[in-house]
């Protein structure tokens, strides 16, 4: 038998491919049959922190609750039994005089309760011998909609300690069939029956069949979330990670998870999301149109995140967003799903739709929605009257340059990170960097993500630099020149050399002007109806301050943390769909390093 420190020895079969990612060891079958991308293992990576970290903090919700209402019940047991209501000769309601007590009836033939009362043993004080109950820690139950090879599911199963079972569900036979042998391969398989549990052979009956950790089943993907939409039957968290976009999906998904359970999507048609190719498309996918900026993977997850929201209200449910990822090829999203009908009203002021420039590409914002608070005298209740708001922002050309405006949205308007819970999940990625083969990016994007300003979009300098025909300033400058005149600054993940700002994007432009008064732009080169003519004719209303600000975005560069990463290989992307061949996709453009 193989130790702890030497891994199993097993028999590969001819045409078949091994392959190992952390604790998991699964089988791939010849021709791509069941369909696995290696690129993905920092998604991988990423949902079992993710879900490992929200599992421990519904555990804690779950068990504080439970706390309360054992505190509840001491109290009601301290308080002893209600006196109970009883009739008098007269027909009249009254309260009888709890067992044991001294008190006499009052009036005329009244009668000592000790008098008719049976003789008892008086109680002997001390400690109570009833055993008191213990918290049992909570086992979530997870469904992986379309698990392929089954990794996922096996490494959800192996590797996050509160977890009840994994349903790892495919249409595929041919991917249920690498799902079994993979099960099986990773010892998370039913065992098999003793004599005494045979069918037949119990005395009282047949034995019931045992189910392992991981349970595949076969079924299309939306009936099964479907069959789970009751109350009672939901799972407490649903991956969805299809081949493309997840919009089919989204409707069964958002009912079949449990009230604070963890939703986790995955769409990979960011040339449907993140540029105009597809306008139609993206509009009949997600229900909003995306944009054409530098800010457009920014755009692709508010797309995403509308329509998770829209179809949550259908219900009576609402989404919070946890962690809202732009990676690669894709975008990750983890919410949590809960119902409260304010909370769905409150969606409504939480969706907008933008005007963006296509000279300069500044964005003006048109939220759908406003609340209104109404507080009542002098009792101090609040009455929120929700109100469509009133517009548009802006006149049909943008008042930096002059350009036409095309629209994009509606799409999600509110926060998309929970900075305290992505603070959980760097502590538990730190405190188990051996555990993970992507923890250094796991890292880097998460500590990028944690520190984001929750207002909508980034620019990026070098961009800006473009339109106005100048020389980029320095991050350091940008940065520390905003952070002196009051606002907020922080990087985007989303994008390296990016920034987001509390400021307008014309107070950014205003930046630019007082950048070129030290740094002049040669106007012989720029074309007369170029959209650079209007920015450039505007004087800045203050000088700013380049100097080094100690709050600025660069001085955290000290913390030795890759922020942005190289691509993991020369020829990657999207891998080819299963069944058409395990050849890689072309080429995708090198993002440099943060530092």
């Amino acid at each position: 038998m193989a130790t702890a420190s030497e891994p199993e020895q097993i028999t590969i079969p001819e045409g078949y491919t091994l392959h190992t990612e952390n604790t998991t060891r699964i089988l791939l079958p010849p021709g791509n049959q069941a369909f696995l991308n290696p690129v993905q293992e920092f998604n991988r990576d990423l949902s079992v922190a993710c879900i490992r970290t929200w599992s421990e903090l519904l555990n804690e919700e779950k068990e504080a609750k439970w706390r309360q209402t054992q505190e509840r019940r001491a109290k009601k047991a301290e308080r002893g039994p209600k006196a109970k209501r009883v009739k008098t000769e007269e027909g009249a309601a009254a309260v009888a005089p709890a067992a044991g007590s001294a008190q006499e009836a009052a009036g005329e033939g009244s009668v000592k309760l000790e008098d008719t009362a049976p003789a008892t043993a008086e109680p002997v004080a001390g400690p109570s011998t009833k055993k008191q109950p213990e918290y049992q820690p909570y086992r979530s139950v997870i469904l992986e909609a379309l698990s392929a090879t089954g990794l996922r599911s096996i490494r959800y199963a192996k590797e996050i300690p509160l977890v009840k079972y994994v349903i790892a569900n495919d249409l595929s036979p041919s991917a249920v069939e690498a799902m079994k042998r993979n099960v099986e391969l990773n010892g998370l398989a039913a065992p098999e029956p003793t004599k005494s549990e045979t069918p037949g052979k119990r005395e009282n009956g047949p034995a019931k069949p045992q189910l392992g950790r991981v349970r595949v089943n076969q079924s299309d993907a939306c009936a099964l979330m479907y069959n789970y939409r009751t109350e009672r039957n939901r799972v407490d968290v649903l991956d969805l990670d299809p081949y493309g976009t997840a919009a089919p999906f989204i409707d069964a998904g958002i009912q079949c998870v449990q009230d604070g359970g963890l939703l986790c999507v995955t769409c990979t048609d960011l040339s449907v999301l993140a540029t105009v190719n597809y306008p139609e498309k993206c509009f009949s996918n997600y229900g909003g149109l995306p944009v054409k900026a530098q800010y457009c993977h920014e755009a692709a997850l508010r797309l995403v995140l509308h329509s998770l929201s829209t179809s949550a209200s259908r219900y009576g449910r609402y989404i919070q967003p946890v962690l809202s990822l732009s990676i690669d090829f894709y975008v990750r999203i983890f919410v949590r799903i809960f119902s409260a009908p304010i909370e769905v009203k409150k969606a409504f002021s939480k969706t907008a739709t933008y005007y963006i420039c296509s000279g300069c590409q500044h964005w003006y914002e048109q939220p759908l929605g406003r609340i209104v608070e109404n507080v009542h005298q002098p009792s101090g209740n609040v009455n929120l009257q929700f109100k469509a708001h009133t517009g548009p922002p802006v006149a049909n050309n943008c008042p930096e340059c002059n350009s036409k405006l095309h629209i994009a949205g509606p799409m999600w308007s509110g926060a998309i990170h929970d900075p305290s819970f992505i603070g959980r999940v760097l502590d538990h990625v730190d405190a188990s960097s051996s555990s993970y083969g992507t923890s250094t990016r796991m890292k880097g994007m998460l500590t990028v993500a944690k520190e984001e300003l929750t207002q909508p979009f980034y620019f990026t300098p070098s961009v800006i630099a473009g339109h106005f025909h100048c020389v980029c300033p320095p991050l350091d400058g940008m940065s520390s020149a905003l952070l002196h005149a009051g606002h907020k600054v922080s990087r985007s993940h989303a994008c390296p050399g990016s920034l987001k700002t509390s400021a307008t994007l014309a107070d950014v432009h205003d930046v630019f002007r007082s950048w070129i008064k030290k740094n002049p732009v040669r106007m012989d080169k720029i074309s007369p109806n170029s959209p650079a003519i209007h920015l450039l004719s505007k004087e800045p209303k203050a000088e700013a301050n380049f100097k080094h600000h100690p709050q600025s975005v660069t001085s955290s560069s000290k913390v030795k943390i890759v922020r942005y990463q190289n691509n993991p290989t020369a020829h990657w992307g999207p891998g080819k769909k299963a069944g058409t061949g395990p050849a890689p996709t072309g080429k995708r453009k090198r993002e440099g390093d943060d530092e």
